[in-house]
């Protein structure tokens, strides 16, 4: 990432495909990881889990949200707060804007 403070997510940062039918354009700091994720209706994020704190922002669209076990329709306004090491997985049930914010740094991600 350039050390500019300023960025411009199309032009700055390339899209990452996180797993088929979700793609992220990612912003590392030295704290946070941001993700802003495009998922295209019917993607799968298969359950997984992870040591980071996440919070799922949704923007746009309606997002099947399972977090340990316990499923939510989650839609424009909506957040999810996902506690590190907790099993979780996604259903895009419409194409969804989402921002994701992970913390500490998602190092596998860059």
């Amino acid at each position: 990432m350039s050390s500019n403070s300023f960025l411009r997510l199309k032009e700055d940062i390339l899209e990452k495909e996180l797993v088929p039918g979700f793609n992220a354009r990612l912003i590392h700091t030295d704290e946070v990881t941001i993700g802003h994720v495009q998922a295209q209706k019917g993607s799968v994020l298969p359950e997984h889990q992870h040591p980071h704190q996440q919070v799922t922002n949704v923007i746009s669209g309606k997002l099947s949200m399972t977090v340990d076990g316990k499923t939510k329709i989650c839609e424009a306004g909506d957040a999810v707060v996902i506690p590190g090491n907790t099993p979780h997985s996604a259903e895009a049930l419409t194409d969804c804007y989402l921002i994701d914010v992970f913390h500490p740094v998602r190092e596998d991600y860059k």
